[in-house]
């Protein structure tokens, strides 16, 4: 791992630890700013999982607004020290995409709001992507996907060489067997004639 991609990655990742972590600790701060978004979302997420897994998200916005931080807290902390930073930065990325539903501006806000609200929506949009990014990222290291497909293809390859030298050598021993054939046909002939 390069050291440009390691401190890039920390210093990516402490703004989810320090950002989750004041969330889940101190949640009253954002629980108004929330309240909108969880209103709207919550019922769309319990309708679209199971049953067993709905009835287990909290329906308080505190609740929801301590776990979506500890949720950014626990991703941060994964991708910033590299211990499980692809799903660490999966985790991030999905805890991103309510603030990004939150950071949508209102149109009936005066216009100086909405620039301000423009630029928390773009920071936020900018965050999501860089979470996705680091979600992919194999650090100059072929994923496990990619490598399977190599091992196949390889495999393959390995295969019709195998089946292509058996096929050469059986046109070898065709071409000699008739070859023997002749011979044997003409020292017959040779025998037969004298």
């Amino acid at each position: 791992m390069s050291i440009i991609r390691g401190l890039g990655r920390t210093l990516f990742a402490s703004y989810f630890v320090v950002k989750g972590t004041n969330s889940a600790l101190k949640p009253d701060a954002f629980v108004e700013d929330a309240e909108p978004v969880a209103d709207k979302l919550l019922p769309l997420v319990r309708r679209s999982l199971p049953a067993s897994v709905g009835s287990h998200i909290p329906e308080d916005t505190r609740s929801l607004v301590r776990l979506a931080g500890a949720v950014q807290a626990v991703g941060g902390l994964a991708m910033g020290t590299g211990l499980g930073r692809r799903p660490g930065a999966a985790l991030v990325a999905a805890s991103m995409v309510p603030h990004v539903i939150a950071s949508i501006p209102e149109k009936t806000l005066p216009k100086e709001d909405r620039v301000a609200a423009r630029s928390v929506l773009l920071r936020n949009v900018a965050l999501l992507g860089g979470a996705l990014m680091a979600s992919r990222d194999t650090a100059g290291r072929p994923g496990l996907g990619w490598r399977l497909a190599q091992r196949r293809k390889a495999l393959g390859e390995s295969a019709e060489e195998a089946g292509n030298q058996i096929r050469r050598k059986a046109g070898k021993g065709r071409r000699s067997v008739a070859k023997a054939q002749k011979k044997v046909e003409k020292k017959v002939r040779d025998q037969i004639g004298d």
